[in-house]
């Protein structure tokens, strides 16, 4: 059972590396994910006034 334990918990660690990895590397190799809409959009508001 803690060979269990400690087989999980090094793929939770593994896993964190590997989402902290992509967060920071991720914008070099896949620019697309990260990028911003390049669409102005544009949409009327109407405020409320006392």
């Amino acid at each position: 059972m803690w060979r269990f334990i400690k087989a999980l918990l090094f793929l939770i660690i593994l896993a964190g590396v590997g989402l902290v990895a992509y967060a920071y590397i991720g914008p070099l190799f896949f620019p697309g994910d990260f990028a911003a809409p390049s669409q102005e959009v544009t949409r009327p508001v109407t405020l409320d006034t006392n």
